[in-house]
């Protein structure tokens, strides 16, 4: 469960940054002085925009991380029940593994 855990909070922290981007796009374009240029407008819209369908796609895929991750969750702990023992041997073998190639790099 500390993998999922580990995993949910890397992703939180991922989606708190890609907000906090937008966030400040947001602010960039609310506090950019009138222009009145054709150009600069249509960047300007362009961007609100392209701000727009970010905040959408964020909104599913922050939705379909978090169902995701609940499904791994209750399939990982339906295993851990069935297969104790299945599990606690693949438990030590990562284990192992992880082990030796902390060990190698050490070298």
């Amino acid at each position: 469960m500390e993998i999922l855990e580990n995993a949910g909070q890397s992703g939180s922290k991922i989606m708190g940054s890609l907000k906090s981007i937008i966030s400040d796009a947001e602010k960039v374009l609310e506090n950019s002085t009138a222009q009145g240029s054709e150009s600069y407008q249509n960047a300007k819209k362009k961007l609100e925009s392209t701000i727009s369908d970010a905040k959408f796609v964020l909104r599913e895929l922050n939705d379909v991380v978090v169902t995701k991750a609940k499904d791994a969750a209750v399939c990982t702990a339906e295993f851990a029940k069935e297969n104790p023992w299945k599990t606690v041997g693949i438990v030590a073998a990562v284990s192992v593994l992880v082990g030796v190639l902390i060990a190698r790099s050490r070298k």
